[in-house]
């Protein structure tokens, strides 16, 4: 039922990441705006076409995101997420490239980063207009070159990840404005999916209170 979208193979991909709560995730909607939006996560999810996901805070990029991750060259594989704007600028690279033991100063040990623990599955970067101009430039660079170093390293790690995208500023504006790199802009976004919020979703917010009362009422005995 396009009404209520449970995201699949969760359980597998929450084993890996150690979550215990995404296993109840789903989406709900039977709007038109989330029909459209199912369609497209359709036709979509079986390819590896990067994706872009636009919205405000809260109207469930994340999840929509996970029911791309469906796709069945990469769900059996991580899904890994990764919110942007939490990262200092200098910790772009050792986060998202990994590092070899004494890189720096506190590098005791070899650590892989987050494209290496997505290689084979799906990398989900968040909040990716608070890139700074300089990070903007070393992640198009493995995008195109598909391979990253490690800092302290010499050498390449071919990596092979389906790229999800997600942010709620105005990435279009960004780019007229010269704020965000156009190349790094159309690497990213294969395909576009704009999430309405839930006061353009009609009667959806029905549907959610009776998910949430459901739930919550069997949870606590209600």
């Amino acid at each position: 039922s396009k009404s209520r979208r449970e995201v699949s193979s969760l359980k597998e991909q929450l084993d890996a990441l150690g979550s215990a709560d995404a296993s109840e995730e789903c989406v709900i909607g039977e709007s038109a705006a989330m029909e459209e939006i199912f369609c497209t996560i359709d036709k979509v999810g079986t390819t590896d076409a990067n994706v872009l996901l636009l919205g405000e805070n809260g109207t469930g990029k994340d999840v929509i995101a996970r029911l791309l991750h469906r796709n069945p060259l990469r769900s059996r594989s991580p899904f890994v997420h990764i919110d942007l704007g939490s990262i200092p600028e200098q910790l772009f690279e050792s986060e998202l490239f990994g590092y070899e033991k004494a890189a720096f100063t506190d590098a005791r040990k070899s650590k892989a980063g987050r494209f290496e623990v997505a290689n084979g599955g799906t990398l989900f970067l968040d909040e990716i207009g608070n890139l700074t101009p300089s990070a903007q430039a070393k992640l198009l660079s493995v995008l195109q070159q598909r391979q990253i170093c490690r800092l302290g390293s010499t050498k390449n790690i071919p990596i092979d990840v389906r790229l999800i995208c997600a942010t709620n500023a105005n990435i279009a504006s960004m780019v007229a404005a010269g704020e965000f790199r156009q190349d790094l802009f159309y690497r990213i976004n294969t395909v576009e999916i704009n999430i309405p919020p839930l006061r353009e979703r009609g009667n959806d917010i029905i549907l959610l209170a009776e998910h949430f009362l459901q739930k919550y009422s069997q949870k606590y005995g209600k």
